[in-house]
């Protein structure tokens, strides 16, 4: 599966972006979908996840929870992460990732498809 991410930027703190990730994968529908992001000089971590088919199950890190939004266009092969209400501490690469794993992970090693990562940042 090969993953393109786009729509980082900068923004103001308070403001919104949406990413997207397109994917090769015909068969986009039957993966697990996920964002993780990595801020300067931090690990890359957890933001959102979300079922394979209809998408029926979103998992969110606390520290977004209630401002971003996971969902998924299998018709355009396609995930989004809608950002609300950014922060300075939202400044992070974000990456898009896919996983063939029963469930729905949210740890970064049951991800084994990677897009290259958009820059989000967030002036304050």
């Amino acid at each position: 599966v090969q993953l393109q991410a786009s729509g980082g930027g900068l923004v103001q703190a308070g403001g919104s972006l949406r990413l997207s990730c397109a994917a090769s994968e015909r068969t986009f529908s039957d993966y697990v979908m996920g964002w993780f992001r990595q801020a300067p000089g931090k690990e890359r971590e957890f933001v959102s996840t979300i079922s394979r088919g209809t998408g029926l199950e979103t998992y969110y890190a606390d520290s977004v929870k209630g401002r971003f939004t996971i969902s998924r266009d299998n018709v355009k092969n396609t995930l989004y992460l809608q950002m609300y209400n950014l922060k300075p501490e939202d400044t992070a690469v974000y990456y898009c990732a896919a996983s063939a794993w029963f469930g729905v992970p949210t740890y970064s090693a049951a991800f084994a498809y990677w897009g290259q990562g958009t820059l989000v940042t967030v002036s304050s």
